[in-house]
């Protein structure tokens, strides 16, 4: 089967001023956030709404190419990373937020509209969606949907899954079905549940219901330094042994804060070991007297610094250097790979030193940047691509993933699979629950020609050397160049 024919098909689909396929053109849709995986489609669409995206499935199951849908591109595991020979469906001009509903709280969007913008949407009628990754000035609901996004405030609130009811989605073969309901409580198989979290692998969703919560009466903020990760780590497992349920609390260690600071000079104190950002919010009695608690057991854990934020200003430069602290990287490193794993908070301490060693043996740096409340670590690896040192950066990132299974936690927390993981799934999953969650995928995607590849091994996969790209001697030699 032709391009051309294919492309036709397509043009016919979506519009002809809908569809890429020249070589630069094409080269904006080759990676997503994890830029060390990168393959170049055969073609792009952009369709405009959910008739556009079932007539583009259509074409490519009738002539039997794979597809990718793709949302803002943020996402941090290769689950956006094209398919040779394939097609790229773009959800980025699904951007319409259709309803707000502030009776029943919920907003029904299209795929394409940002997470923060659900909450700007919602502002007004006093409502926000809780949650809320760090990426979520540009990362898309279709995205947190596909990768059952958290963030920081998923400690209390919990994941994308516990705020959607329902969604219209395009199964691989083109037909449109709704899952879900009004409710989270549905009849028959939970296949609302299923999807999310499925990473694109079961349909591309085209409109998404919400829930939207009350704006909390109090909020209360405070950053806290500690001469040693292993203390602030102790204040986590102390809070959480109090009975209180923070909505957020967020772990930096030095690295993180000296990238951080550099980049949007937030007032973090550069010299700290470790800094914590404990917040809490809710009835304004009761956040006073458990926000007092925390305070004690932060001094009682030897804090060297205690900054309470004093109004809404202060409280969003806390968290402007928190949530930069990804994008900062580039401040202290030339190159980084983002890690997500999870562990259990009591072994929280246990897993950063052993990261740490693994580092230093390996002759490279690694910042923590973590939701340590639920334990969801986040280590950047960084590195020096120009010094040959990637392959170590890899392999590191690697092992640093599986060590959160070994510690009794998970692959991870909320940044997907992808293809920069699924080798690493027989680690965490025997024969059977693999076989289980193949014969899943088949039930929606007998062909397996939605996003083929990620989210589970593969011999194809797992047989060849993953992660970015490496020149053929040839081309190193300067006989033949990479198109």
């Amino acid at each position: 089967m032709g391009n051309a024919t294919l492309r036709s098909a397509l043009a016919a689909a979506v519009g002809e001023s809908n569809v890429i396929s020249d070589p630069v053109g094409l080269r904006s849709y080759e990676c997503d956030g994890l830029t060390g995986f990168r393959v170049v489609p055969d073609l792009v669409v952009l369709p405009v709404d959910t008739a556009g995206v079932a007539a583009a499935v259509r074409a490519c199951h009738e002539h039997g190419v794979p597809f990718v849908a793709r949302g803002a591109g943020t996402g941090l595991s290769g689950g956006a990373l094209p398919v040779a020979d394939g097609v790229v469906i773009s959800l980025q001009r699904l951007r319409d937020v259709v309803e707000i509903d502030p009776i029943d709280r919920r907003a029904t969007l299209q795929p394409g509209v940002t997470n923060l913008d659900i909450t700007k949407a919602a502002a007004p009628h006093g409502l926000y969606f809780a949650p809320d990754p760090s990426s979520q000035q540009v990362c898309t609901i279709g995205g947190n949907v596909a990768e059952n996004s958290g963030g920081a405030h998923c400690l209390k609130y919990g994941f994308t899954t516990n705020h959607v009811l329902s969604m219209t989605i395009v199964l691989p073969d083109g037909e449109v079905v709704t899952l879900g309901g009004d409710t989270n409580e549905q009849l028959g198989p939970d296949l609302r549940g299923v999807f999310i979290g499925s990473e694109g692998t079961l349909g591309i969703v085209c409109e998404v219901t919400v829930r939207l919560l009350p704006v909390p009466e109090t909020v209360r903020t405070l950053l806290a330094d500690f001469d040693s990760v292993r203390e602030a780590g102790e204040v986590v497992s102390d809070i959480v042994a109090a009975g209180i349920v923070p909505a957020a609390v967020e772990m930096m260690d030095n690295l993180a804060i000296q990238a951080a600071e550099r980049a949007v000079n937030a007032g973090y104190t550069l010299s700290t070991a470790a800094a914590l950002v404990v917040e809490l919010d809710g009835p304004a009695g009761e956040c006073a007297a458990q926000f007092e608690q925390v305070r004690q057991i932060c001094e009682r854990h030897n804090c060297t610094r205690l900054h309470i934020a004093g109004n809404t200003a202060e409280r969003a430069r806390i968290w402007k250097g928190r949530k930069a602290a990804f994008a900062a990287m580039g401040r202290i490193s030339p190159d980084y790979f983002v890690q997500d794993g999870v562990v259990p908070r009591t072994r929280l301490a246990e897993v950063l030193g052993r990261i740490e060693d693994m580092g230093r043996a390996e002759g490279l740096r690694v910042a923590n940047v973590f939701h340590a409340g639920d334990g969801n670590l986040h280590p950047l690896v960084l590195y020096n691509a120009e010094e040959g040192e990637q392959d170590r950066a890899e392999e590191l990132s690697k092992r640093i993933a599986e060590l959160c299974v070994e510690l009794g936690g998970s692959l991870s927390g909320e940044h997907g699979i992808g293809t920069d993981k699924a080798c690493s799934m027989p680690r965490m999953f025997g024969t059977d629950d693999l076989t289980t969650m193949d014969r899943v995928r088949s039930a929606f995607d007998p062909r397996r020609l939605c996003n083929p590849g990620k989210l589970l091994p593969t011999p194809r996969l797992c047989g060849e050397a993953p992660g970015p790209y490496r020149p053929h001697p040839l081309e190193q030699a300067g006989v033949i160049e990479r198109l």
